[in-house]
């Protein structure tokens, strides 16, 4: 049995006729189905909350933010989701390589290949893709601020100048699983993904299940160094090693003398102290194709 969750806005108010395309395509596989429509936020969780014990699969239709949903709404569950990407960024379905049309979709839910997610708590909050402390949380939360309906990929370059227009370089203070990290930083970034931003793929070590996230940690973040991460990550891809210290931590803190903005997966959280702990809890995603081995898990 499975249940059809969708944001019948997200592409482009085409999610409604995905999801019921999905639908018919699991009955004529003979797997029964329910279709349930979001109308607002956190919807999603309070109907997988309620979840029968007989569903056996979940079909996420939308984008980063309704999977996150999706995966609050589990608390451990880990019932196998299928994702039908069409967000704006859809950043977990480019990392796994998830097809986009619906056909190939059903596919990979009949193929059954799941690959399991670590899940981690920032401040309280589900986080599966990446917190940034900085620049990009001051950019989510002009974002947010200017928001009047669904997202397209340029609302965020109004939100951008926006935040840079009131933009002083912070000073942020990082521990790692309790030690005290030399220095500050201008920008932090906690991640469990490659791609981020439309133009920077961040560490090529990162792996989804090996209880550790990546924390890259950047001492400067003013306008010079700012100008320096965002052409070499647009020349190459990939952050400059002089511009950016790599980390692997289970638990994260970031505090600031002043209060400093930071979004979780896409979305603005609040602003400075931020915790952050890996779970140990994970999500199970459907895959067109089992990923290369995974490095061994951390130890407790």
């Amino acid at each position: 049995t499975a249940l059809v969750l969708a944001n019948p806005v997200a592409g482009r108010g085409r999610g409604t006729a995905f999801a019921h395309e999905i639908a018919h395509g699991l009955a004529a596989n003979g797997i029964q189905c329910e279709v349930f429509l979001t109308r607002a936020r956190n919807d999603a969780t309070e109907r997988v909350r309620q979840l029968d014990p007989a569903v056996d699969l979940l079909v996420c239709v939308g984008g980063d933010g309704t999977l996150r949903e999706v995966f609050q709404g589990q608390a451990g569950r880990q019932v196998p989701v299928a994702v039908m990407p069409l967000g704006t960024a859809n950043v977990l379905a480019l990392d796994l390589g998830l097809p986009r049309s619906v056909g190939k979709c059903l596919e990979v839910i009949v193929g059954r290949h799941a690959q399991e997610i670590d899940l981690a708590r920032v401040n309280d909050q589900l986080s599966f893709l990446v917190t940034g402390i900085g620049l990009d949380g001051a950019t989510l939360r002009e974002l947010e601020r200017r928001r009047r309906g669904p997202i397209r990929k340029l609302s965020y370059v109004p939100a951008l100048f926006g935040a840079l227009g009131q933009y002083r370089e912070p000073r942020l203070d990082v521990a790692i699983d309790g030690q005290a990290v030399p220095g500050t930083f201008g920008l932090v970034l906690v991640s469990n993904i490659v791609h981020y931003g439309g133009i920077m793929r961040l560490s090529r070590e990162r792996c989804f299940d090996d209880g550790l996230f990546e924390v890259l940690l950047f001492p400067r973040a003013d306008w010079s160094a700012l100008a320096r991460i965002a052409m070499w990550g647009a020349v190459t891809g990939l952050p400059r090693k002089n511009l950016c210290h790599l980390r692997q931590a289970r638990c994260v803190r970031v505090t600031s003398r002043t209060p400093v903005p930071y979004q979780i997966d896409g979305e603005y959280g609040g602003t400075t102290p931020v915790d952050f702990v890996v779970t140990g809890s994970r999500a199970r995603v459907l895959v067109p194709a089992p990923l290369p081995a995974s490095k061994p898990q951390a130890k407790p």
